[in-house]
């Protein structure tokens, strides 16, 4: 009895280090999607209005740095707490 309950134990920590895993996977997934939608919404901005590209840029780049440092700290505290 006691054996199966250590089987047990160890398989939930490894549906643990999936979720992490998958959890991962979908912050990547995340960043990726939104920084390809800034950087889609800053194309088309820049091509309606090309003298205000120089503030665009400064923007998309401002956002883009923004979800990235979110997507960082995800991803450390999945590792920290996985």
């Amino acid at each position: 009895m006691f054996d199966f309950a250590l089987v047990l134990a160890q398989e939930a920590l490894n549906v643990g280090k999936m979720g992490v895993g998958i959890g991962m996977g979908l912050v990547i997934l995340g960043a990726g999607l939104g920084i390809g939608r800034i950087g889609s919404a800053a194309v088309d901005a820049i091509a309606r209005q090309p003298e205000a590209s120089g503030t665009i840029s400064t923007q998309m780049l401002i956002s883009a740095a923004l979800i990235e440092g979110a997507t960082v700290i995800a991803l450390i505290l999945m590792l920290i707490l996985g």
